[in-house]
C-alpha cells in the first residue's frame, strides 16, 4: 500500500544549501541594541567553537544598525571592525541607514527619518534636538550638527554597505526583492524598502532562498523560498541569527535560555 495516498505526499525537501565546509551566521535588524549585539556575538562565537571543521565562516549583518534603540553609535562602532576573529564580515545597507544618509546628503528634510527612529540615533551621538525642524534654516542647522557629531568613519561604513550578498543558494538582502525581476535588475529601493509585494508573492527568486529582515515577526519565518529574521530586537529583546551549514539551517537568539 502506498501510504502517501493515506497521509498525503511527502513534503519536498526545502531548497537551499551552501558549499561544504562553509558556515554562515546572518544577523537580523539590530536597531541600536548594542547590549543584544554583544550577547548574540558571544553566542555565535560559542556555537562556532563547536564546529572546528569549518573551513570558512561568514558573519552577515542584514542592515538597520541604527535608530529606535539607544546605542546606535556603539553598534556602528562595533561593526567598523570585524567583530569576531576568523569570521569574514559582510555589512548590508538597511532602509534606516539609507534614510540617515539621505538626510545627511540633503536629499530629504529628515522629518520622516526622525519620526521612525532617528531621534534616538541623534541622542546616541550627542546631538540635542528640542523640537523637530520646521524651516529650511532649522533643517540645515541640524544637518550641520549631525555632520559635526557623527564620526566620518561611521558615515563611511554606512556608505560602503552592500545591497545584497550571495552564498550558495542563498541571497541576503535587507528587505526583500521585487517579484518576477531577476537579481541583476533589482532596484536598490526595493532591496532596502520593499514589504508587502515581496511578502505576499508566491513567485520565488529563481534558484535562490532570500534571507531578509525589515519586517518584524515574533519568531523567525522559515519559508521555502524566504527566511525573515527581524524579530523586533529594539522592543522584544530578541535579536536573531540564522545559521547555515550545508543544507541545514537553524537559529540562535538572545532569548534562548
Amino acid at each position: 500500500m502506498d501510504l502517501r495516498g493515506l497521509f498525503g505526499r511527502r513534503e519536498a525537501a526545502r531548497p537551499g544549501s551552501i558549499p561544504v565546509g562553509e558556515a554562515v551566521y546572518a544577523v537580523g535588524d539590530i536597531h541600536g541594541r548594542f547590549d543584544l549585539l554583544q550577547d548574540l556575538l558571544t553566542r555565535i562565537y560559542e556555537d562556532a567553537s563547536r564546529h572546528p571543521s569549518d573551513s570558512s565562516r561568514s558573519l552577515i549583518f542584514l542592515g538597520d544598525y541604527i535608530d529606535r534603540g539607544s546605542e546606535s553609535s556603539s553598534v556602528v562602532e562595533a561593526l567598523r571592525r570585524d567583530p569576531l576573529p576568523d569570521f569574514a564580515t559582510v555589512r548590508l545597507k538597511g532602509n534606516h541607514e539609507e534614510a540617515f544618509l539621505a538626510f545627511l546628503d540633503g536629499r530629504t528634510d529628515g522629518l520622516d527619518w526622525l519620526a521612525f527612529g532617528g531621534l534616538e540615533t541623534l541622542m546616541s551621538y550627542g546631538v540635542s534636538l528640542r523640537h523637530l525642524p520646521r524651516t529650511d534654516d532649522a533643517v540645515g542647522a541640524l544637518r550641520q550638527s549631525v555632520a559635526a557629531s557623527v564620526p566620518p568613519g561611521h558615515v563611511e561604513l554606512m556608505r560602503r554597505c552592500k545591497l545584497h550578498h550571495s552564498v550558495g543558494d542563498y541571497l541576503f538582502v535587507h528587505a526583500g526583492v521585487r517579484p518576477g525581476v531577476p537579481l541583476e535588475a533589482q532596484r536598490p529601493v526595493d532591496l532596502m524598502w520593499i514589504r508587502d509585494d515581496f511578502l505576499r508573492s508566491k513567485i520565488p527568486l529563481p534558484q535562490r532562498v532570500v534571507v531578509h529582515g525589515h519586517t518584524i515577526c515574533d519568531f523567525p519565518q522559515d519559508r521555502p523560498h524566504r527566511i525573515n529574521i527581524d524579530t523586533g530586537a529594539f522592543a522584544s529583546g530578541r535579536l536573531t541569527c540564522l545559521v547555515l551549514r550545508g543544507a541545514g539551517r537553524r537559529f540562535i537568539s538572545t532569548a534562548d535560555t
